[in-house]
């Protein structure tokens, strides 16, 4: 795979909980050096995003009901109207997860219908993120059903912010069991060429990712930098 192919599976990251207009300027235009499938950011950067990005190949994602997914169906919906109002072209949403560790998996289906539908109405793509590091490997399978069933375009392995990022099998697990065409993406703690290449072979469709220019660089250079932490 050469760095070309390999940065189409990155969305470009900048979760920081300090992040500046300056960091989402220098976010996007890694992005477009890149060439990367997308930046992810925060949804009050998306306005900005979407203006430097305005007619090139980086598409603009935000988050939603982020980190904890402890927020209403109500102003998750209003999150996702706001994002697409502002320019984005894919939400990451966090499901309801506790519902489904709770025994109540009614509860996330009902509500990732509901932000399907509004996301697929203003021409979004909905990533649904359900944080694999807290659900058994049968919940894992059950999050895999839900997401089909309400017809998300795929399905996402964690926040960033839990106990651990994406794991192999669990992606594995996904693509061995998903029925329909649904995406996977691999999310969190993905920090070296190999932890790239070992995802993609897994089956993940896409990755998120702050540390694109280091992978890159080691495809590139053959030699394993120090990426900082991060997404």
């Amino acid at each position: 795979m050469n760095p070309i192919e390999l940065a189409r599976y990155f969305d470009h990251t900048n979760l920081k909980l300090d992040a500046t207009e300056a960091d989402i300027e220098k976010l996007c235009q890694e992005a477009i050096e890149m060439g990367t499938y997308s930046v992810m950011l925060y949804p009050t950067g998306v306005k900005q995003a979407s203006t430097l990005l305005k007619g090139v190949t980086p598409m603009v994602g935000t988050v939603v009901g982020f980190p904890s997914g402890r927020f209403s169906s109500a102003s998750k919906q209003g999150e996702v109207v706001e994002a697409a109002k502002n320019g984005a072209a894919e939400v990451d949403v966090v499901a309801n997860y506790p519902a489904l560790i709770a025994g109540e998996p009614n509860l996330m289906e009902e509500e990732l219908k509901l932000l399907t539908e509004e996301a697929h109405q203003a021409s979004m793509k909905i990533k649904v993120i359900v944080e694999t590091c807290y659900l058994t490997d049968g919940l894992i399978l059950d999050a895999l059903k839900i997401c089909e069933n309400v017809g998300v375009d795929m399905i996402k392995t964690s926040t960033g912010f839990g106990s651990d990022g994406a794991k192999v099998e669990h992606i594995q697990l996904w693509k061995n069991n998903r029925t329909t065409h649904i995406g996977l993406k691999a999310s969190g703690g993905i920090r070296t060429l190999n932890d790239a290449i070992t995802l993609i072979e897994a089956g993940a469709d896409r990755l998120g990712l702050s540390a694109g220019l280091a992978i890159l660089n080691e495809l590139k250079t053959g030699e394993e930098g120090t990426p900082a932490a991060g997404y």
